[in-house]
């Protein structure tokens, strides 16, 4: 994010009615809505997040316990518990 002066891009009818609300202050303009990615989506760590999730969800199913996924996956008894869960729900409704 950089510093531009408003006189270089803004059209003189919009530049005086900022005027009017704010005088020689830096403001900061957030993009648009849709423009915004959500969190991880754009370096990848969603679906690696969502991949790991899925790969506990497996093994628990497979027999591992809560305990041995803790240690393998170094996360909290919550954590594993909560992946199982929102995991199992999220399969339910795609049958």
């Amino acid at each position: 994010m950089g510093y531009k002066n408003g006189r270089d891009f803004l059209p003189p009818s919009l530049l005086k009615q900022l005027q009017d609300y704010i005088q020689g202050e830096i403001i900061y303009i957030p993009k648009k809505e849709q423009t915004r990615a959500g969190w991880g989506e754009n370096n990848g760590t969603r679906q690696t997040i969502q991949r790991r999730n899925h790969e506990i969800y497996r093994l628990y199913e497979n027999g591992s316990t809560v305990l041995e996924l803790i240690q393998t996956y170094h996360l909290s008894e919550d954590s594993i518990r909560k992946i199982i869960v929102k995991t199992r729900c999220a399969a339910a409704r795609q049958h």
